[in-house]
């Protein structure tokens, strides 16, 4: 896998053509930024920018003042190949906050390891209705810690809209939550996205992430596409690598909180 073309491939599909992520969103182009604007449980944010040194301090401008009517907080979605080098300082220095980097990571799924089983006793159910959602959520929150009502809404509002560009994943052992995955699909696009992969505590290390990664890889295949991403914290990063998921860049939400939100 050429890894400077899928990195190219991934810029020119993902973020600077990308769709809405919901019903609730649209995507606008101005000038050298694409960026959403959602409803308040949407994400709002910029995807792509092309700026270079002398235009980069007022394209920032431009997007606080734009979110800002709106009265959401946003997310720069920085990576760190982007131009220029010292956008990050730039967005720090505007008044955002960088949170904790991940590394943006693809798979080729056809080259990708997936002999995965599940821990004994443990099965998957994928979410199709509000039910589903609300165990989806109740693994979510064990795994992470948070407040996942924002998530509530915008699964449902996916699966009311186009439930066929969303598998949302659930362990359960027995009747009890231990691990959530999701993966959104891209219409036009070969890539499947592969987010919220969280477990919980007392069942972290049996392979269950493995086998969520590799249920969802299946039917991404089944679906015609050809490659998986994913925005991989330090912990998953590993297994993904063990599975034969290439690190192409690392990725960095700079957030800016509005006096309206």
């Amino acid at each position: 896998m050429d890894k400077t073309l899928i990195l190219a491939q991934y810029d020119r599909d993902l973020r600077e053509h990308a769709v809405p992520d919901g019903p609730g969103a649209r995507v606008e182009r101005v000038g050298e930024v694409v960026r959403q604007l959602a409803d308040a449980h949407g994400w709002n944010g910029v995807l792509w920018s092309g700026l270079d040194e002398a235009d980069a301090d007022a394209a920032i401008q431009e997007q606080i003042a734009a979110f800002t009517a709106l009265g959401h907080d946003f997310e720069w979605k920085l990576h760190s190949h982007d131009r220029p080098a010292d956008l990050g300082s730039r967005l720090t220095a505007a008044g955002f906050r960088a949170e904790p980097a991940e590394t943006l990571m693809v798979g080729e799924i056809d080259r990708l390891d997936l002999d995965a089983r599940l821990p004994e006793g443990v099965r998957l159910t994928e979410v199709v209705d509000e039910a589903g959602v609300d165990l989806f959520v109740e693994a979510h929150e064990k795994a992470f810690g948070t407040d996942g009502t924002r998530m509530r809404r915008r699964l449902l509002d996916r699966l009311a809209a186009d439930p066929d560009a969303l598998v949302a994943v659930v362990a359960l052992a027995g009747t009890e939550t231990v691990s959530a995955a999701r993966m959104e699909l891209v219409p036009g696009t070969p890539f499947a996205g592969l987010w919220g992969g969280g477990t919980a505590e007392p069942w972290r290390g049996r392979g269950l992430y493995r086998a969520l990664v590799a249920h969802r890889a299946r039917i991404a295949a089944a679906r015609g596409c050809r490659y998986l991403q994913v925005d991989a914290s330090p912990m998953s990063r590993p297994i993904l690598e063990r599975l034969g998921f290439l690190a192409l860049s690392v990725t960095t939400p700079y957030l800016y909180e509005t006096k309206g939100s």
